[in-house]
């Protein structure tokens, strides 16, 4: 798959999402008002707080498909992380909005009567939600995007909090008020689960986190099934949006010539980028391997 392929399937994906939900938040801020429902009116809150989430990543996939240039060596791939931090800052903030306005209606024994169209409203909203979280994460996890799969983290959200909407206000429909507030607090729970998942997954990116085992063992085959490397020495991986940087050392026979390394490391390179589709780049350092030699590292 060709770069400018993979960033154009994940603006698509979010272009969808956010005009969807830009309907979904007039329907259930109307059904809310006018079915007399608090849950609901609140569900089309939280999706004008998406709104934020979901340009935040416009945004950042615009900038992270620029490629590399003077001022950014190493492109401009974080921005992607960047914007799933900020969606999973948003998912916490939903959460515990929810979870304190479910405490207080308890408290204050602020119970309604909503109307069928409020029922109604809840109950679209978890199907198109959950339809719009398939469809995000399978095209997030193809292209391995990070703030695409937290964009999907959202929207599995928002059908876990429409759930709770759903029983709350269907049950407060016929007669138990204060379903609505309960229900509410209890996924409230579920929402601030997924929001620091959601921020773990994007700190340990931004802060050069370690990739997959299964990935650097792979990699790690791959470069030593090419003729002439010894051992692979050491091999480092880390995540810039959509891709992988992988800084790896090869151990080959110090008798060979400068271009000789040069065109072994070129194979191994091309091999790597032949199998892996999200791997950015490959930095090559050639060691002799009948020599002990100490990494010269200050990190």
């Amino acid at each position: 798959m060709q770069r400018n392929e993979r960033f154009d399937q994940a603006e698509r994906v979010i272009r969808i999402g956010f005009w969807v939900n830009a309907l979904l938040m007039v329907f259930k801020l109307a059904a809310g008002y006018w079915g007399r429902s608090d849950a609901v009116f609140a569900d089309g809150i939280e999706s004008a707080c998406d709104f934020v989430a979901l340009f935040s990543t416009m945004v950042a996939l615009k900038l992270g498909r620029k490629p590399f240039d003077e001022q950014h060596p190493y492109g401009h791939g974080r921005a992607e992380s960047l914007a799933a931090l900020l969606v999973s800052l948003v998912i916490v903030a939903t959460g515990a909005w929810i979870m304190v306005g479910s405490v207080h209606a308890v408290i204050d024994r602020d119970f309604k009567s909503p109307g069928l169209i409020a029922v109604a409203a809840a109950f679209v909203t978890i199907v198109i939600k959950e339809w719009l979280y398939r469809f995000s994460q399978r095209t997030g996890t193809r292209l391995e995007s990070p703030a695409l799969l937290a964009v999907a983290k959202d929207h599995r959200k928002d059908a876990i909090t429409s759930i709770s909407t759903l029983a709350g206000v269907g049950g407060a429909y016929f007669g138990w008020g204060i379903m609505d507030p309960l229900a509410a607090g209890l996924t409230s729970i579920f929402i601030l689960h997924i929001g620091f998942q959601a921020f773990r997954e994007s700190a340990h990116d931004l802060m050069d986190g370690a990739a997959p085992p299964d990935f650097v063992g792979e990699v790690t085959r791959l470069a030593e099934s090419v003729p002439r490397v010894e051992h692979v020495h050491g091999i480092r991986a880390r995540r810039s949006g959509q891709y992988m940087i992988i800084d790896l050392k090869l151990d080959m026979d110090p008798a060979m010539t400068v271009k000789e390394s040069h065109d072994v490391a070129t194979r191994v390179k091309e091999l790597i980028f032949q199998g892996f589709s999200n791997v950015g780049d490959v930095m090559i350092h050639i060691n002799p391997h009948d020599e002990e030699h100490e990494d010269l590292i200050r990190l």
